[in-house]
């Protein structure tokens, strides 16, 4: 009975490793085919960054974030000193109500009471007038008949009432000049310098907004390179911000695994200490083969030629780093 018992024990035994057995064998090939079914590459996390300079040379005034800093799209990062275009702008407000008024006074034409000022002016300088010419021809006929007159005193007589004449006709000129109001030409003239000042104060504001320095997008201040007191320009960079809207992991792939990928291919992103996987697609595949980058570590891989290959992440958590070393897997 014992051997019996012995012999049903061994059999039971063999039959269950050799279940074990096959059950291994079931799952190294299940194993394998997902294997074949998933592409694994390493790579490095990569962003776009951006270097923010001031459009405008001047001093800087003050710096309103440090490196490390999460900053979002409008944001003001900094500002520069614009006392003198804050002048400037005043001087042209000045200058802008001086014109209006001139262009106004124009439009209007000439007052009541300055008209019939011009038109007194040119009864005195007509009556002013005829009393010389009056007074030159009574000293023409003496000076004709008895001599009783000097040549002198004819030609001061003469030469008065050629004066007065010339004074009466001015006078006639003011009144119509007064009567008809500014010319069309002189009005668009002073349009024209209004507009041009009007252009000026719009060119100064735009200014003065852009001594203020914003953030484009949304992103972490990776490098603060100037502190305040120091001169800003355009050639000047002030800080890098990395963008957070576009993230991605660049990896490479060798020659014979580039047929089984294409552009929108679905894939997954895994990186240490962070659970779980960052959904992710191929957006980019180099067309141009190039030496293994340093940063591959496959001994496979270390002296052949491969293909970039960029997968495009949404990390809503914000989870990658730039240079991060990344997994990832691509399902073929």
């Amino acid at each position: 009975m014992d051997g019996r018992k012995k012999i049903i024990a061994v059999a039971l035994a063999v039959v269950l490793a050799g279940a074990a057995a096959l059950a291994y064998r079931a799952h190294e090939q299940a194993a394998e085919q997902a294997a074949a079914r998933t592409l694994t590459l390493s790579g490095n996390v990569d962003v776009r960054e951006v270097t923010l300079a001031f459009r405008e040379s001047d001093r800087i005034k003050e710096l309103l974030v440090e490196e490390g800093d999460t900053v979002h799209a409008g944001d003001v990062l900094g500002r520069l000193d614009t006392e003198e275009l804050a002048i400037n702008l005043r001087k042209t407000e000045a200058q802008i109500a001086g014109q209006e008024s001139t262009v106004e006074k124009l439009r209007n034409g000439t007052r009541s009471e300055e008209i019939a000022q011009a038109r007194q002016e040119l009864r005195a300088a007509r009556a002013a007038a005829e009393n010389a010419s009056g007074v030159y021809a009574r000293r023409q006929q003496v000076y004709d008949d008895v001599a009783g007159v000097s040549e002198q005193e004819l030609e001061n007589a003469r030469t008065d009432a050629e004066a007065k004449a010339a004074s009466a006709e001015a006078a006639r000129e003011k009144l119509a000049e007064a009567e008809n109001g500014a010319r069309a030409e002189d009005i668009r003239a002073a349009e024209s310098s209004l507009a041009a000042l009007k252009e000026e104060r719009a060119r100064l504001a735009y200014l003065l907004d852009q001594s203020e320095l914003k953030a484009p997008a949304d992103g972490v201040i990776r490098s603060r390179l100037l502190e305040p007191g120091d001169m800003a320009g355009p050639s000047a960079p002030v800080f890098k911000l990395s963008l957070l809207g576009k993230k991605w992991v660049r990896a490479y792939v060798k020659e014979t695994d580039l047929p089984r990928l294409y552009e929108g291919q679905a894939a997954e992103v895994h990186v240490d200490g962070h659970d779980g996987a960052i959904a992710g697609q191929v957006g980019y595949i180099s067309d141009t083969a190039e030496f293994t980058p340093k940063t591959v570590q496959t001994d496979e891989l270390r002296t052949a030629l491969v293909y970039e290959v960029r997968v495009y992440v949404d990390d809503d958590e914000n989870v990658l780093r730039l240079g991060m070393p990344a997994t990832v897997e691509i399902a073929l």
